[in-house]
C-alpha cells in the first residue's frame, strides 16, 4: 500500500514542490487548503488539471489551522503515515504589521495540530517547518540545531514557540516529531512579496521595458538564502530516519540582497546601477543578523547537501520572470 502524507500549505512554494517530490515517490498525498485559494491558478495547477493525478494519488481538503474541527476531521479520515506541516504567515516584514494572527496561525496553529496528532490511534510523523529567524541575532555563527533562539520578529517568535512545542511533545509524549530549520529558500515559484522575487520580477520588466527603476530597502542585509527545491528534499530525508531530531538546512554561504541584485540584473544583461534606488519605506524595524547555518547533522545523518548554486538559483528565478513577462505581453 502506498504511503500517505498529509500536506499543510500544500499550495505553497514548498507545499508545491514536496508535493511533487513525495509523488514521484509513489505516495498518496493529500493537501489542507483554504477555500478562498483558487487551485486552477496556484503553483498545483499544472497536477490539479491533470486527470491521472488529481483524484487519484493527489487529494485536496478543505481544512484551516484556525478551524480545528475542520482539520482534525481530515486527519482522521485520511489516517496518513506523514505530515508536514508548512501552513502559516511566512512573511517576515509583514508580521509586524500583524502580529496578532501571525502568532494565532503559526503558533497556536501549531500546538492544535501537535494535540491532534497526540490523540490519533496511531500518530503519524510530523516535520514541522522552523525558521533561521527564531534565532534572531545570534551571538555564535554560523548556527546549529543547539543554537539558543532569540527572535527579533513577531514571526520568529511565533516559530520559536511552534518549535519549542514540537520538542516537548517529541521528548514528553513521545511523538515522531521533528523541526526542520530552514534558512532562507527560493524558487520561481517564490510569493510575490519576498524580495527575492521583487527583484528578479522587476530585472525582467525593467528588461522588456515594462518598469522603470526598483526601490528596495537595506540592500546590504545577509541571508543564507538556498533553493526550496533542495530544502524539501530534506524534509522527506528527515522523517525516514529511526530517530526523531532536528536538522538545520542551509548552504553555509552568505549573500546580500545586492548580491542578488547584480546577478538578477546581469543575467538579462542590464547595469543595476541605472535602475536601483533605495527607498527607507522598505527597512524593517528590527533586522536580524549573523543568520548563517551550519547543516552538519544533516549532512552526516541523512547525506543531504544544496546541489543547486545561489547563482543559478537568482539566474532560473529572473530568466522564469522574463518568460512571464513576454508571455503577458503577448
Amino acid at each position: 500500500m502506498a504511503p500517505k502524507a498529509l500536506i499543510t500549505g500544500i499550495t505553497g512554494q514548498d507545499g508545491s514542490y514536496l508535493t511533487e517530490w513525495l509523488l514521484g515517490r509513489g505516495y498518496e498525498v493529500h493537501g489542507v487548503v483554504r477555500r478562498t485559494s483558487s487551485l486552477e491558478r496556484s503553483r498545483l495547477g499544472h497536477l490539479y488539471a491533470d486527470p491521472s493525478v488529481y483524484g487519484r494519488t493527489l487529494h485536496l481538503h478543505y481544512a484551516d489551522l484556525d478551524d480545528p474541527t475542520t482539520l482534525r476531521r481530515v486527519l482522521v479520515r485520511v489516517g496518513p503515515d506523514e505530515v508536514y506541516h508548512l501552513a502559516g504567515q511566512s512573511h517576515v516584514g509583514l508580521s509586524f504589521d500583524i502580529p496578532e494572527s501571525t502568532c494565532e496561525m503559526t503558533a497556536m496553529g501549531t500546538l492544535r495540530l501537535l494535540e491532534m496528532i497526540r490523540d490519533l490511534p496511531k500518530p503519524p510523523r510530523l516535520f514541522h517547518a522552523g525558521s533561521s529567524e527564531m534565532f534572531g541575532r545570534p551571538a555564535v555563527a554560523p548556527q546549529d540545531e543547539h543554537t539558543p533562539f532569540q527572535p527579533v520578529s513577531p514571526y520568529g517568535t511565533a516559530k520559536a514557540f511552534a518549535a519549542q512545542m514540537v520538542r516537548i511533545y517529541r521528548e514528553a509524549h513521545g511523538l515522531y516529531a521533528v523541526n526542520g530549520i530552514l534558512y532562507n529558500h527560493e524558487s520561481p515559484r517564490r510569493g510575490e512579496n519576498f524580495v527575492t522575487r521583487k527583484i528578479c520580477r522587476a530585472a525582467a520588466t525593467i528588461r522588456e521595458g515594462r518598469q522603470r527603476d526598483l526601490a528596495l530597502g537595506d540592500t546590504s542585509a545577509l541571508r543564507d538564502w538556498g533553493d526550496a527545491r533542495d530544502y524539501v528534499r530534506g524534509m522527506w530525508l528527515s522523517l525516514q530516519q529511526e530517530i526523531p531530531r532536528d536538522y538545520l538546512f542551509a548552504s553555509g554561504v552568505l549573500h546580500s540582497v545586492q548580491d542578488v541584485v547584480e546577478v538578477a540584473f546581469a543575467s538579462v544583461g542590464l547595469d543595476w546601477r541605472h535602475h536601483v534606488r533605495q527607498d527607507p519605506r522598505f527597512l524593517r524595524p528590527a533586522e536580524p543578523s549573523n543568520l548563517v547555518g551550519n547543516p552538519a547533522r544533516a549532512r552526516e545523518l541523512l547525506g543531504w547537501t544544496p546541489e543547486i548554486s545561489f547563482e543559478r538559483l537568482i539566474t532560473e528565478m529572473t530568466r522564469a520572470e522574463l518568460t512571464g513577462a513576454r508571455v503577458s505581453g503577448a
